[in-house]
């Protein structure tokens, strides 16, 4: 039974990704597989939304090309899935920024969090 498991977990690589929520600005890195080629593609924008628990989970991401706002909804443990990327981590109130579809501009950014470094003193 042992073998079994092990060969299991050796197959359904477990993927690490970053601690990200609501608010913080990721770039996904999905495999796009047209006919016989296959290649990455990366999706920049600010995450909006996850939900569901476990193997089931999702989240959506917004970006604005060419002045239109594009959301795309990704499964968090998708083998389409290269590698999530944080490139900023927002400051936000809610779990759900549904409201960013309606804003434009300046109103519609996310202040970036503060991070704190300590530092050890001599």
């Amino acid at each position: 039974m042992e073998a079994v498991a092990f060969v299991h977990a050796q197959l359904t690589a477990n993927k690490e990704f970053p601690k990200f929520k609501a608010g913080d600005n990721v770039t996904v890195n999905y495999k796009i597989i047209e006919g016989n080629k296959e290649r990455i593609q990366s999706f920049k924008g600010d995450v909006l939304k996850r939900q569901g628990t476990a193997h089931t989970q999702t989240f959506t991401v917004r970006k604005m090309s060419d002045g239109v706002g594009v959301e795309r909804c990704f499964p968090l443990y998708s083998p389409n899935i290269e590698s999530i990327v944080l490139n900023k981590s927002g400051r936000v109130r809610r779990a759900k920024l549904f409201y960013l579809r309606e804003r434009q501009g300046k109103s519609a950014r996310i202040k970036e969090k503060k991070q704190i470094h300590a530092t050890a003193k001599k």
